[in-house]
Order: structure tokens, then C-alpha cells, then sequence
């Protein structure tokens, strides 16, 4: 169960944030500040604490939190963020961290390792991480280490087409495990039972279980009702400004 989710406020310069999908036009900043704010009600219905942080101008992605930080059971993890307009914003969550975790319980990835949250999904003690062009091996290496010492395991997921590993495959507890594109038939998830998000939804792929309900963004009717069929409540919430820039609904918290 989490207690704990920490959010970004989206900067104003989040319109000029990194995208891979240029087509679908620059963000609505007042629309993304509307839809950052449903969020944070959809995540207090889930029964936790939300801390708010500030926006950061300088960092125009700076509100996809998930990036900046892994917090497992056993320690909080800075990361390196592999994107060179990002790579600050790991120290600029690192107070905000040390509010939750004794310096004893806070590690860090270092150059020339990099790794991004998006890249890394928890199952249980173990994580899975996506080997992309934000996440390399040096601080897979790395992150696996820090896991090993600290009682936790995890292992390697290369990626082929997606941007981050939680783009295409989610874990919403119970065995159950969303997957999209080339993550239906990755032998690394063989054992979990897999609810097959169809290709035109696939960025619905990205919900998030928070203290046994299911976030799924607004818009995708197929994974809504496939997520019911698993047997969670559902709360709909829209991030249609947020996938503009390649983000979605894990990417935009930290919870714990």
C-alpha cells in the first residue's frame, strides 16, 4: 500500500518539453495545469498524502517526476536521467527526498550511468528495467547493485521501439500485468497474467494501481472496461496534454 505521492506543478515552460510526437501540437498550459490538479484529486480518492512541489521554469519536463527518483521499500534511489535538458532534475528532487528517507537510505546513480524512472517497474522486491535510450547499461548495473545490497533483485529489459519500459507494460498487482505492442509476448512476463491492450489504445497502457484502485487516463473505452473486467475500481482522469510530450499517468508521481 502507499501513503506517499509526490507531484511536480508543471513549469510554463513546459510547452517546449521533449517530444517524440511533434504531430500532436504543443501542450495547453492552462489545460494542463486543470488536468495536473484532477489528477491530484484522482490520487487523494486512492487514500494517500500528495506533496506538491513547486515548478521548476528552468526544467521544462520537470513535472514527470517519476524520472528523478526510484523509491523502493528499502531506499530511495537519485537517478542520472539519460536526456541532457534533464539531467538536473534529479538533485532538484533530492531535498523533497530527504524529507522521507535518513541520508543512510538515499543512494545515487552516477556518471556515465544513466537510468530514468520511466524505465524501472516494481513487482514486489523486484524491478524490472528497460535498457533505452534514456536508461543504459552502466546504470542498470548499477541500479541492480544498489537493489542486491539492499535485499531487493531486479533484471534487465531490453526495449525495441518505446521510449520507457512503463510506455508499453504495467504491473497493477494481483499478477496482473498490462502489456502493449513488444511487450505482449516478452518471455521476461511470461508468468503473469497479461491483459492485452489493443494497438490504438496503447498508450492507455500506462495506468497506475495506487492502494487497490486503478488510475486510466480518459479517452481509451477498451482498457477502461478490460481493467473492470480484472476486478479494480476504475477513476478516469485526463492527461491529454501530458502525451504531447511522451508522458503519462505513472510519470507524473512518485508513490510510495
Amino acid at each position: 500500500m502507499f501513503k506517499n505521492v509526490i507531484v511536480r506543478k508543471p513549469a510554463k515552460s513546459l510547452i517546449d518539453g521533449i517530444t517524440s510526437n511533434p504531430q500532436l501540437g504543443k501542450p495547453d498550459y492552462g489545460l494542463a495545469l486543470e488536468q495536473h490538479a484532477s489528477y491530484i484529486e484522482a490520487l487523494k480518492k486512492c487514500g494517500v498524502a500528495v506533496t506538491e512541489l513547486e515548478p521548476l521554469e528552468a526544467y521544462p519536463d520537470s513535472c514527470f517526476v517519476e524520472d528523478a527518483a526510484v523509491i523502493t521499500r528499502k531506499c530511495a534511489i537519485i537517478t542520472n536521467p539519460g536526456a541532457a535538458s534533464r539531467n538536473g532534475e534529479a538533485m532538484e528532487m533530492l531535498p523533497t527526498i530527504k524529507k522521507f528517507f535518513p541520508d543512510d537510505m538515499i543512494e545515487f546513480i552516477k556518471a556515465p550511468g544513466t537510468l530514468e524512472g520511466g524505465d524501472v517497474m516494481m513487482v514486489g522486491d523486484h524491478f524490472y528495467v528497460g535498457r533505452s535510450a534514456r536508461t543504459n547499461e552502466e546504470g542498470i548495473r548499477q541500479f541492480i547493485e544498489i537493489l542486491e545490497r539492499r535485499g531487493l533483485s531486479g533484471s534487465e529489459v531490453p526495449l525495441e521501439h518505446v521510449l520507457h519500459l512503463k510506455t508499453g507494460v504495467n504491473y497493477i498487482e494481483n499478477n496482473n500485468m498490462l502489456v502493449s505492442g513488444e511487450f505482449v509476448d516478452k518471455p521476461d512476463f511470461a508468468k503473469f497474467n497479461k491483459i492485452v491492450i489493443p494497438e490504438e489504445e496503447s498508450y492507455a497502457a500506462n495506468c497506475i494501481w495506487v492502494n487497490g484502485k486503478v488510475i486510466v487516463p480518459t479517452g481509451y473505452p477498451t482498457v477502461e472496461r478490460l481493467v473492470r473486467e480484472a476486478g479494480y475500481e476504475v477513476i478516469l482522469t485526463d492527461t491529454s496534454e501530458y502525451r504531447k510530450l511522451d508522458g503519462g499517468l505513472s510519470c507524473l508521481s512518485l508513490r510510495f
